[in-house]
């Protein structure tokens, strides 16, 4: 499943404006949800272990996996024995099932697979993030955190911590679905533990998050891996002054090219929707030129992939002090709302 956000997201234009009545009532829908929940008019699902939600409040890439990533690392670090949920998004999987490293992202979607293979934790999707993480503790009983990916939203489900990653640029017009990206207003993000940033934040939506706790976060990457010879490893300044065809399937495949662009390479630019689901001809061109891919793209492509195409992995550098916080309020136990 691809997806690709409207223009009209971007700007305070007419199209936009003529669905801001189709906004306010889904601003009032989504107020009044998360209000039953907090007055436990409708009840949440506490787990017994404690439960960290990475997520955003737009539709589109922010930048989630690579902090889960970074997430799960600092609490193994830690001396935590973290699991992942997610909802799989993408896949075909009824009901709740956990993911193996090498699973089929057609299947289990692309970004779970990724995830489970990346960090090695016990992974499970379905569209009840409850029942997924009490079938992952039933598994995996050592478990003693809850990493919910993608789950701000996600109510039905009891949180300790939340995290919201904010890429600006995502939340285009600041307006809520279907007049604009957003799935909250803005404001929710006063209400969350911590802000990390994927990029500067403007001095207007830095004072709209009223003091959160905000660090900024950058994705660096240091080699690539040839798709198909595990082993195969190079330099990025290998590849410096040659073509390549960068192959980007994500939220904002522009980041991807003008980081390549960054190191030195001759980037020839080939963005596709979010969560595009890619097939061998999408990659049949430039037969004697290579080819780089994202890592969540990467997964996707592997089994068809020509000669010379490269994964580009990255990982998040999270300014200091964040991993303090959640740490910090672990350590001060669960919370009772």
């Amino acid at each position: 499943m691809s997806r690709r956000a409207p223009a009209f997201w971007q700007s305070r234009s007419f199209a936009s404006a003529a669905l801001l009545p189709l906004a306010a009532l889904f601003g009032l829908i989504a107020a009044a949800r998360r209000a039953l929940f907090r007055l436990r008019a409708v009840a949440s699902v506490r787990l017994p272990v404690p439960v960290i939600v990475v997520g955003n409040i737009a539709v589109g890439g922010s930048g989630k996996t690579p902090v889960v990533d970074w997430l799960v690392r600092r609490l193994r670090e830690s001396g935590y024995t973290p699991g992942i949920v997610s909802r799989g998004y993408g896949g075909r999987v009824e009901g709740v099932t956990l993911v193996p490293p090498d699973g089929d992202p057609a299947l289990y979607g692309d970004e779970p697979v990724l995830l489970a293979r990346i960090t090695g934790c016990p992974l499970a999707v379905g569209r009840d993030r409850p029942a997924a993480a009490q079938a992952l503790l039933r598994a995996h009983p050592d478990c003693n955190v809850i990493v919910a990916d993608d789950g701000l939203q996600h109510y039905r489900l009891a949180r300790d911590i939340e995290i919201a990653v904010v890429d600006e640029v995502t939340l285009g017009n600041c307006r809520l679905l279907p007049a604009g990206p957003l799935r909250e207003p803005v404001s929710r993000l006063r209400s969350v533990d911590l802000v990390i940033a994927h990029g500067p934040l403007s001095p207007s939506l830095a004072a709209q998050i009223d003091e959160r706790p905000t660090f900024q976060m950058r994705l660096e990457g240091h080699e690539l891996l040839m798709l198909g010879k595990p082993g195969e490893r190079r330099a990025p300044r290998e590849f410096v002054g040659k073509r390549v065809h960068a192959i980007a399937g994500i939220g904002r495949p522009e980041r991807f090219f003008a980081q390549l662009g960054e190191m030195g390479l001759d980037v020839v630019p080939h963005p596709f929707p979010d969560h595009h689901v890619f097939v061998s001809s999408d990659l049949d061109f430039a037969p004697d030129e290579a080819k780089i891919l994202t890592s969540k793209d990467a997964v996707k492509c592997a089994s068809f992939a020509p000669a010379d195409t490269w994964e580009f992995p990255v990982t998040a550098t999270i300014a200091a002090g964040a991993a303090e916080i959640i740490l910090e309020k672990l350590s001060h136990g669960r919370q009772t709302a």
